[in-house]
């Protein structure tokens, strides 16, 4: 039996209530994603983009529609399970890094392993930090750091365990050009090196341009924009 795609949206929609009023941000989307792909949502700022990391993470819950994850039906778990889910499967990259910064590099990369209760777990962040080019730098505090080194542990935390899913949030947003070239060769060559599945949120279209499917979040709706989409995973945009 093959195994369950990465990811599965049904019918997933996200509502806030704003003045006792209902906003909608996504209406009814539904998509896969395949184990090993490269998935690109675009789409202007505003439109949802984030939100819907959040949702796929689990990090919120949707007012309908559902989320599989690996075979996993978000809805069946509860936040600790949810929790489980994230620091043993999915890699987070912020726009805005989230280091912690009382620790240092090594220290903000190994604490998901310190967090899992695993062994060597400070051996292992120092060997990510060598592989992003940081070996040098595992005893600095992120303040200590420059915009691109800072994302540069970030990915490194990202990956120090393995993750099957890869999800990055304008992991370029806060950096200068010749950087953010650097930050994206990086996390493709590690992507590529893992065999990894990566959905990026971004609004470079070249970034967006090297992925398998390039995918607009216009409206509340998820359009496939993907030259030559024939043939490749469903994405099924729903009726606005």
């Amino acid at each position: 039996m093959s195994p369950p795609p990465m990811i599965e949206l049904h019918d997933l929609s996200m509502s806030y209530a704003v003045a006792g009023a209902a906003i909608t941000v996504l209406d009814g989307l539904s998509m896969t994603v395949r184990r090993g792909e490269r998935v690109a949502i675009v789409g202007p700022s505003g439109s949802g983009k984030t939100t819907l990391l959040l949702l796929l993470t689990g990090l919120e819950r949707p007012t309908g529609g559902g989320v599989r994850l690996d075979g996993e039906a978000l809805a069946a778990l509860d936040d600790d399970a949810r929790a489980d889910l994230r620091r043993e499967r999915i890699g987070i990259v912020f726009q805005s890094f989230h280091l912690i910064p009382s620790l240092t590099a090594v220290e903000n990369v190994a604490l998901p392993l310190d967090i899992a209760g695993l062994v060597g777990g400070r051996a292992r962040a120092t060997a990510m930090l060598e592989r992003v080019g940081l070996g040098a730098r595992t005893d600095h505090y992120p303040a200590q750091l420059s915009g691109g080194e800072q994302q540069r542990v970030a990915i490194a935390r990202a990956l120090v365990h393995e993750p099957a899913l890869v999800v990055a949030d304008e992991p370029t947003g806060n950096l200068d050009e010749h950087t953010g070239e650097a930050i994206v060769e990086l996390l493709f060559e590690l992507e590529r090196a893992a065999g990894t599945t990566l959905l990026l949120v971004t609004h470079d279209p070249a970034l967006a341009a090297r992925c398998d499917r390039r995918l607009r979040l216009h409206d509340g709706t998820l359009h496939d924009e993907t030259p030559s989409a024939a043939g490749r995973a469903e994405t099924a945009p729903s009726p606005s």
